[in-house]
């Protein structure tokens, strides 16, 4: 009889050579093999088009407990969904290919682990760290954080860091209640959007005790941000978020 592992890791991926050069994936493994409790890794791979699948498959093929997702290109939302839903784990964390946020931050999440049901890293507490990030950035990340905490979840700081933990209740509770994000709708681009607000607004209307966490956090340079288009595009995704529920699309 197998036993289920105390902890997955998933991790999106789109078109990630740069970041696979940089060792990141052998930074995880590193990481985890350190550890006391029972772990697995789950990629999850959202369309890739530059050979980072295949990468993807090779790294699995040399370690144990990785397993690899490939996926219609739909956006991170439905990418990480599919990686939270097929873990098998009882804490399911998502975080950023690029390791923005380390995983040895994982730590800190876990200190709250059973207390809480939804644990997630946030760079706006007091005690958190940004490093080397851009002063449009940071002032972009404000702005939105007062846009989601004035139309959608008051008295959360930092919606967006991709670095978020659940209990595997909340996982399937949460996932397969997504409406706007539910990846049914596919896209052409690189996009994120506001599905880690559709999330911890779920998160909140169902009642699931939720903690934010400050973290390290390091900026990366990407292309595939663009301020004026994102902002605009999530704002959007906002109001879908808002319209889903008064039309009863969200059931407890």
């Amino acid at each position: 009889m197998s036993t289920k592992p105390f902890l997955a890791v998933i991790i999106p991926s789109y078109n990630e050579q740069n970041n696979l050069k940089r060792g990141v994936l052998d930074q995880v493994v590193g990481y985890l093999k350190k550890q006391d409790y029972s772990w697995e890794i789950i990629l999850s791979d959202d369309g890739s088009t530059d050979g980072t699948l295949t990468e993807l498959k090779k790294f699995a093929q040399a370690h144990q407990n990785v397993k690899v997702l490939a996926n219609t290109h739909a956006g991170k939302g439905p990418t990480v969904k599919a990686g939270m839903l097929a873990a098998q784990a009882a804490w399911r964390l998502y975080t950023d290919f690029d390791q923005s946020t380390p995983l040895k931050e994982v730590k800190k999440l876990l200190r709250y682990v059973p207390d809480y049901d939804v644990i997630f890293g946030s760079r706006e507490m007091i005690g958190a760290k940004r490093e080397k990030e851009p002063f449009y950035r940071h002032l972009m990340g404000r702005v939105w954080n007062i846009v989601v905490q004035a139309l959608a979840i008051p008295g959360m700081l930092d919606t967006q860091c991709g670095f978020k933990m659940f209990s595997a209740e909340a996982t399937e509770k949460l996932f397969n209640a997504l409406y706007v994000y539910s990846g049914e709708k596919k896209i052409k681009a690189a996009y994120t959007g506001a599905f880690d607000v559709e999330l911890l607004y779920l998160a909140n209307k169902f009642n699931y005790r939720i903690r934010e966490v400050p973290i390290k956090w390091q900026h990366y340079q990407t292309e595939r941000v663009n301020p004026v288009r994102d902002s605009l595009l999530m704002l959007r995704d906002i109001l879908k978020i808002r319209k889903a529920d008064l039309a009863g699309k969200y059931k407890a």
